[in-house]
């Protein structure tokens, strides 16, 4: 007898009420705009939450050539003829699941306003080029994320855009949270992982001053998987730590001298 293995849901601790949240938008049919700094966990958050909702999920990691084509479609020229080929975001909608645009204001300004009919009460996509109108099934949501610490005026969602969406913030988890997650995700042993947290929360008080994004909690699991495979406590925070945080030399040397202060 053939047994279907059940979807691996991936690991992702609370701090608040994000699932709860998120699973009531699923069911009323709303979408949800996530913010928060690079590495706090809005990634994993949205693959958990398709895993435990047991919906497929499409990610679009949108850059600044994103055109509303590329989430939308186009046509293609195939073996002398011309066919018409979906993007994520209309495969998404055709078809149910969770649509996810990671970094959003990074795209193109008409991609945001090819999602606007698909975030009022019409939930519909209209293809231009095609005719098309489609609606978007009950198992659709759409889900989109952005960092506002990169905001300016160039890379911003217009209050029309902002208030089509519910919204969750998002930060750097308590360092008991933080904790707990650094040990989960490497296997490393909980005094080492807190050592880590620790020394990401002086980490991050630098960020004020000195760099222009607070260390992740993704580049602290980064430094707990080098320790667990060997490596010295120093030269894995070089490396994990201490380089992708800046390029700065004097930078580096002051996020040495806290590291060594850790670690030393």
């Amino acid at each position: 007898m053939d047994m279907q293995a059940k979807p691996v849901v991936p690991f992702y601790r609370p701090v608040g009420n994000e699932c709860e949240v998120f699973a009531h938008a699923f069911r009323h049919h709303l979408p949800l705009l996530i913010k928060g700094p690079t590495g706090c966990g809005k990634t994993r958050f949205v693959a958990h939450m398709a895993a435990q909702l047991g919906l497929p999920l499409t990610t679009v990691a949108c850059h600044d050539d994103l055109s509303a084509a590329d989430l939308v479609g186009r046509h293609l020229i195939t073996g002398g003829e011309t066919c018409w080929s979906d993007g994520p975001l209309t495969r998404a909608v055709r078809e149910g699941g969770i649509c996810y645009l990671d970094e959003i204001v990074e795209a193109r300004k008409d991609t945001t306003v090819v999602l606007h009919p698909l975030t009022d009460d019409r939930r519909i996509l209209p293809i231009e080029r095609t005719g098309e109108t489609l609606e978007a099934p009950a198992n659709f949501m759409l889900v989109v994320s952005y960092n506002p610490g990169y905001q300016n005026a160039l890379k911003t969602l217009k209050p029309s855009t902002r208030q089509r969406f519910l919204a969750l913030q998002f930060n750097f988890p308590p360092a008991d949270a933080e904790t707990e997650i650094v040990a989960a995700e490497s296997g490393i042993d909980a005094d080492t992982a807190q050592r880590l947290v620790a020394l990401g929360a002086r980490l991050r008080t630098l960020a004020k001053q000195d760099l222009e994004e607070a260390v992740s909690t993704r580049l602290l699991v980064y430094a707990a998987k080098l320790l667990v495979g060997g490596m010295s406590p120093m030269a894995a925070c070089e490396s994990a730590l201490v380089e992708p945080l800046s390029d700065e030399p004097a930078v580096q040397t002051a996020l040495r001298e806290v590291v060594r202060a850790q670690f030393g």
